[in-house]
């Protein structure tokens, strides 16, 4: 299996600690939706129809639980549907928790574009100078935080506990280090020279997790109050080491294949995800993460010019989708920026059209958030969203 990591936007419009292994049910399961409120002089926008539609897929072989929140200049529309877990049944919490991925990477990003207003950061310094002793000399070409940013560093891939999911899943509870990643990366040499291309990966975020500590002089879930306390996320926080998902959740699961064929669901929920760190390892709310993306969105969290970074691509590279801590998709004739994250169990999204016509973030519990191939839930969703 291959991380799904695209900010996916339809163009269209194992097991816990004290748990045994649990065969994927028939979903008979009650599920529940519920939908905020528009404007009664308003057309139905958001197509609350359509996102009713999406939600009744879950809970189903693809998703044991889905948080829905879309935004229109005309109205809201608010939605869940699933279950909390598959042993008792009962209704996904709207207001749960969970892991967000890689969406903390908007927080990365915007922590250090904050610093840059401040006149701490400079986007153009070599982060070499900035954090001495880490690179080897083979990384003799200047890698600017900006490169950083927005993925053209060309600093490899590190090496993580397992390069499959029966790896990784004998390894959930081990603690790998950030340094440890880093330098696991590192010791590979470059893979590119700094702005000739652009390759999505975790390691430049972790070192730019490095740079905000160094700068600042607290830790990165500290440093981060910079962004979380001005989008009033009350209930985000970074587990660190922590395993368990602190507060209320709805539980994740990954589909297992069986050697007779069968499809057993394992319970994901605790999972050591300290190596992700200031890439993915932020435990967030729809209704925080809505928070977010708005106040950036509006200049509220970062001012200009620095957040023109966040909608920027690199003008050198005419093929490259991703800026600093976002992405963009063209649908139709409309340009949304957001960003997608997957952790086993847990699929996450923020996205929106910069003037905040439209608004999609969800969490959905799904039964492979890693695959490649296109999850039929997730495609509902943002189908509906965005029509």
């Amino acid at each position: 299996m291959r991380v799904r990591t695209s900010f996916a936007l339809a163009a269209s419009l194992v097991l816990a600690p004290a748990a045994g292994p649990l065969a994927a049910p028939a979903f008979a399961a009650p599920s529940t939706a519920t939908a905020g409120a528009h404007r009664p002089d308003a057309p139905d926008v958001p197509d609350a129809k359509a996102l009713r539609a999406a939600l009744a897929m879950v809970p189903g072989e693809d998703a044991t639980a889905a948080l829905v929140r879309v935004g229109h200049r005309d109205g809201n529309w608010h939605g869940s549907a699933g279950v909390r877990e598959l042993d008792s049944g009962r209704p996904a919490r709207a207001d749960a928790v969970f892991r967000a991925g890689s969406v903390t990477k908007v927080v990365t990003a915007a922590t250090v574009l904050r610093l840059a207003a401040q006149g701490d950061i400079d986007l153009d310094a070599p982060v070499q100078g900035c954090l001495p002793g880490l690179f080897t000399p083979a990384f003799d070409k200047p890698i600017s935080v900006r490169n950083l940013l927005n993925h053209t560093s060309g600093i490899k891939a590190g090496d993580g506990l397992g390069d499959d999911f029966a790896e990784l899943y004998a390894h959930r509870f081990d603690t790998l280090t950030p340094r440890q990643d880093v330098a696991s990366a590192i010791a590979k040499g470059p893979e590119f020279d700094p702005g000739d291309q652009q390759h999505y990966l975790n390691v430049n975020y972790t070192i730019l997790g490095f740079l905000i500590e160094k700068v600042t002089g607290h830790s990165y879930a500290e440093a981060t109050r910079l962004v979380l306390r001005p989008a009033g996320m009350r209930h985000t926080y970074f587990p660190g080491t922590d395993p368990r998902i602190r507060g209320p959740h709805n539980r994740g699961y990954q589909a297992v294949e069986r050697p007779d064929g069968t499809t057993e669901l394992l319970d994901v929920t605790e999972w050591n995800q300290a190596d992700r760190w200031a890439a993915g390892d932020m435990i967030s709310t729809t209704s925080d993460l809505e928070r977010l993306l708005t106040q950036l969105f509006r200049g509220r969290i970062v001012p200009q010019p620095q957040l023109e970074e966040m909608f920027t691509t690199p003008p050198n590279l005419p093929d490259a989708t991703r800026s600093a801590g976002l992405e963009y998709k063209k649908v139709g004739d409309q340009v949304f920026w957001g960003k997608s994250g997957s952790r086993y169990g847990y699929s996450a999204l923020v996205g929106a059209t910069r003037d905040l016509s439209r608004t999609l973030v969800y969490s959905v519990n799904s039964t492979d958030a890693k695959d490649a191939v296109p999850d039929p839930v997730l495609d509902a969703i943002t189908a509906a969203a965005l029509k």
